[in-house]
């Protein structure tokens, strides 16, 4: 199954993506993601795999114990198109690399906007989070009136560009929390995990959280399925 998972991509929100281009150990290897983190756990005493069931059950009581330094030793590197109030959450984990597409050389497309449905409202008790919908009409009446500002901030960077005005500053014109960019990332399992425990929690920004439930539905359960297990049953089970 981890063997078809590189260059594999999800869609996520009404225009991004998931993809995975690199795995290690990589899926062609004799060494398992799982198998990986027990050999380097096993070190200390020049040991190796001693089977499947002893070796599940040591890699569970890393996890258990919080003995996560073996879980470093997987690494998985994804290409992520996401728009920019996602990668505003994004960024705060800084034990992801990154390297992001730059608009001061790649021109941006007339449609890279994120356009949100439906529109969430205000939480009552949480200054930062959003819960429940809007009226249907009232979310197209907004959705309207975000795609005309769209079309005119894309108008009117087009224009600059047309005039001579340098990329880096023609993007001024462009609704800039909307846009789409596009990331290499890359993130060791061990952080990866504080990443979707935070990210997948029902508290988390929507346009983050979809992005961290594809990372674990599609990647991380296929590549690590005994951490995934673990994962679930002794952090995310533990709140």
């Amino acid at each position: 199954m981890a063997a078809k998972l590189i260059s594999k991509r999800v869609p996520v929100l009404d225009k991004g993506w998931i993809e995975l281009v690199d795995l290690m150990p990589h899926p062609e290897s004799d060494v398992t993601g799982d198998l990986a983190i027990v050999n380097a756990a096993r070190v200390s005493f020049l040991g190796e795999s001693k089977g499947p069931e002893r070796d599940k059950r040591l890699l569970f009581y890393l996890l258990r114990q919080r003995h996560t330094s073996p879980f470093e030793m997987v690494e998985f590197k994804f290409r992520v198109r996401a728009p920019l109030v996602t990668w505003w959450q994004w960024v705060r984990h800084r034990t992801w690399n990154m390297n992001a597409q730059s608009g001061r050389y790649t021109p941006f497309q007339e449609n890279d906007f994120y356009v949100p449905a439906p529109w969430r409202k205000q939480s009552a008790d949480n200054k930062q989070a959003s819960e429940g919908a809007l009226d249907p009409a009232d979310s197209d009446a907004l959705t309207q009136k975000l795609l005309a500002h769209y079309e005119e901030g894309f108008r009117l960077y087009s224009e600059a560009l047309e005039r001579g005005v340098s990329k880096e500053m023609a993007r001024l014109f462009l609704p800039g929390f909307s846009v789409y960019y596009t990331w290499v990332t890359k993130i060791d399992a061990h952080n990866l995990m504080h990443f979707l425990r935070l990210r997948m929690a029902n508290d988390a920004q929507y346009e983050i959280r979809v992005y961290a439930a594809a990372i674990y539905e599609h990647f991380f359960k296929t590549a690590l399925p005994w951490t995934a297990e673990a994962f679930q049953k002794y952090i995310l089970g533990s709140e």
